[in-house]
């Protein structure tokens, strides 16, 4: 296997090249936070592209940050707390999860993979935060879409699509990002022994009310006892205020607590790292669906597998990790599914991860679809090739 190390774009363009020419497929590395994820593609060479690291400009007056796509998130998380800012996708933290060694994950790694913690709810998904990128194409093209600014749309949606494509569509050298002022507070307001249906019902109405969660996860064995768990975040009289009014509006549910701000911190980081399913070797399954649904779903799921699992997204997004089956349970999670979601197998071994479907399987209108986009980008199938689909 060779590794090949560029140190700038030039000799990234010349080696993504010779790989199309020689049809010799790339597995893409950075800081390796996430080899663990997705099919293991087992390919004969590897493109480390940690030299494209660094933040290249922050303006925190204009809320825009930009540095190469190898730059750990721990740098730039630095930067923006000196400025009291964040990135407001809440980018997850799997290593633990995952297995992983890696200093950090990076900021390139985040977006391939789309990664959004809990405030996906209100601040949506790490693709709608990338303003502009720099990359190269499977073809040794070197490219750019959107800018530095949310009014220059050139080739936004561009960047929309490389978001989540894992690596498989262009190698990004550069990624501009839009950034938000972090908040003063931060409360938690939390019910105690709430089943699954009724603790969906207690964070719809939680997410429905004028007090602007930005969190509402259920953890059925917190402490021994389920609990369900509500974020309200923001200038602290604002944060107090409307912590209290949830708090008594939740009273049907049950007597809430009000959980200050270091305690909320913790608890949250926990969640966006699925910190409760971390420890162990079980196949671990991350599964979106309608936050309606999500009661029934783990019924079905429940009656066929030994699962441990939390909720998060109000509902909508159910971790699930499954003990001792033969297929890590993506028979009955699939079927459980009905097709109305999406299930992911986030953690289990290369043997299974090569075995079963790693995302959901593709339509065949939207398989077809799929090839197209990748035909543009990556005619050869170089980069990361076989990483979301055997392929692709």
């Amino acid at each position: 296997m060779s590794r090949y190390r560029p140190a700038d774009e030039k000799q990234l363009i010349e080696i993504v090249a010779a790989a199309a020419a020689g049809e010799e497929a790339l597995e893409i590395v950075a800081g390796g936070s996430k080899r663990n994820l997705g099919r293991p593609p087992q390919l004969p060479h590897t493109l480390d592209v940690a030299a494209f690291a660094g933040v290249r400009q922050y303006e925190p007056e204009e809320l825009v940050l930009t540095a190469g796509a190898a730059t750990p998130l721990s740098e730039i998380e630095s930067a923006l707390a000196a400025k009291r800012q964040m990135l407001a996708f809440e980018p997850a933290d799997w290593r633990t999860l995952l297995g992983s060694t890696a200093a950090s994950p990076t900021l390139g790694g985040v977006v391939a993979c789309n990664l959004s913690g809990p405030r996906r709810i209100r601040q949506g998904a790490a693709r709608d935060h990338v303003l502009g990128v720099a990359a190269v194409s499977g073809r040794g093209e070197a490219f750019k879409a959107g800018g530095r600014v949310v009014k220059n749309v050139t080739g936004y949606d561009l960047c929309k699509l490389l978001a989540g494509s894992y690596g498989t569509l262009a190698v990004m050298t550069e990624i501009s990002v839009k950034v938000l002022p972090a908040p003063e507070a931060t409360r938690t307001v939390a019910l105690a022994g709430l089943d699954d249906a009724r603790a969906v019902a207690a964070m719809t109405h939680g997410l429905n009310s004028p007090h602007e969660l930005s969190g509402a996860a259920h953890l059925p064995k917190a402490d021994g006892r389920a609990q369900t768990i509500l974020r309200v975040e923001g200038p602290v009289p604002s944060v107090e205020a409307r912590s209290q009014a949830l708090r008594d509006e939740l009273k049907p549910f049950g007597a809430a607590e009000i959980v200050g701000d270091a305690e909320s911190i913790e608890l949250w980081a926990a969640v966006r790292d699925a910190q409760p399913l971390a420890v162990g070797e079980r196949a671990v399954w991350r599964v979106s669906l309608a936050p309606t649904a999500s009661p029934a779903f783990l019924g079905a799921v429940r009656a066929a597998l030994d699962v441990e699992y939390f909720l998060d997204w109000g509902g909508g997004l159910v971790w699930l990790a499954v003990q001792g089956a033969d297929d890590g349970g993506a028979g009955p999670i699939r079927a459980a599914l009905g097709g109305q979601g999406h299930a992911t197998l986030i953690r289990a071994s290369a043997a299974l991860r090569a075995a079963v479907p790693v995302f959901e399987p593709l339509p065949s209108a939207l398989a077809a679809l799929s090839a197209r986009v990748k035909d543009g980008f990556d005619p050869k199938r170089i980069l990361n090739r076989g990483r979301l689909y055997p392929e692709f």
